[in-house]
């Protein structure tokens, strides 16, 4: 009895070890890679509310705000209405935007698009695949991705209506 445990007891200190040894590793001898300005924008395929497929690739041509966001994020919730807002100028004018939700369901996420009279597109990054493709810490964050998929800018934080207008009048191809 004793044997077997002292042979289990050293298969969880080895498995314990080597869990421990590979996080070390992974976290401080790879690389990492995160998207910076200039960067082309990682491509990616993600579905709205209304079941339509969005491949960031397909905008090609126009300028993307591409804002990651979440239902309980309140300056999220602030900015919302501005970015809504000015898609309505801008659209007509080459901007798009697409609204990243991070990982939350669909009831919750389609409750708030109603609340606030969302009218572009709101996709949910059910798995953070995109979000972590973007290496995205702070919510909410967005990128300015102009008509050839290059980033020229990253904003994190709350952004004022005119903020909005202004990086979608930098983005408009």
């Amino acid at each position: 009895m004793k044997t077997k445990r002292f042979w289990l007891r050293t298969a969880i200190l080895a498995l314990m070890v080597a869990a421990i040894g590979y996080t070390i590793y992974a976290n401080f001898f790879t690389e990492k890679t995160s998207v910076k300005i200039g960067d082309e924008a990682p491509d990616f395929v993600l579905t709205d509310l209304n079941g339509n497929k969005h491949r960031l690739s397909d905008y090609r041509g126009k300028g993307v705000f591409l804002n990651f966001w979440g239902t309980w994020c309140k300056p999220c919730e602030k900015e919302m209405p501005y970015m809504n807002k000015q898609y309505e100028v801008y659209k007509k004018k080459g901007v798009e935007v697409l609204a990243v939700n991070v990982g939350e369901s669909e009831l919750s996420v389609k409750k708030f698009v109603e609340r606030f009279g969302l009218t572009f597109p709101v996709v949910i990054d059910k798995q953070d695949q995109v979000m972590n493709a973007y290496d995205i810490g702070p919510l909410p964050t967005t990128f300015l991705i102009d008509k050839n998929g290059k980033i020229v800018d990253i904003i994190t934080g709350t952004m004022t209506e005119s903020m909005v207008q202004q990086y979608m009048e930098r983005i408009q191809p």
